[in-house]
């Protein structure tokens, strides 16, 4: 069963707080996939990758950059994996059909939205009931994480 976490994005926004947790994945040698709702969050995530930190480089790329297979992270609003994921990182609300191919799952959603938290509780319980271990964590003052389930 793949291990699902659930960020609970509560002092800064997906922009500040994504780019942190795929740092994180690469450092670990992991290659992500990201899921996103629709195309148009896909571009905004490009240019978020590109831009969040001067003296980072986070190599990414979606379908328009061709060569998907070998992105360390790939950017799709399609129910895809062509890059060979074992980390997924579902943002926005977006999902992928079947998340048990995957060795992990991040579980992004904004805690101001009523609706992300309210379909983050339904994917929660799902998740749950399909017998995949489950974590919850919550963003700190500081905005590191603080696992609370």
């Amino acid at each position: 069963m793949t291990e699902i976490g659930f960020y609970h994005l509560q002092r800064s926004p997906l922009g500040e707080a994504l780019p942190r947790l795929l740092e994180k994945a690469l450092a670990a040698g992991l290659r992500v996939l990201v899921r996103v709702p629709n195309e148009a969050e896909v571009e905004r995530l490009v240019v978020q990758l590109w831009t969040y930190d001067a003296g980072t480089f986070l190599p990414h790329g979606s379908a328009r950059d061709g060569r998907s297979a070998d992105q360390p992270i790939y950017l799709t609003a399609a129910d895809e994996n062509p890059n060979g994921a074992e980390l997924l990182a579902q943002v926005g609300g977006a999902e992928m059909s079947d998340v048990g191919p995957f060795k992990r799952c991040l579980d992004l959603f904004d805690g101001g939205d009523d609706d992300q938290v309210s379909a983050a509780r339904t994917r929660w319980k799902r998740y749950q009931a399909e017998g995949h271990q489950l974590t919850y964590w919550q963003q700190k003052p500081s905005g590191g994480w603080e696992r609370k389930a």
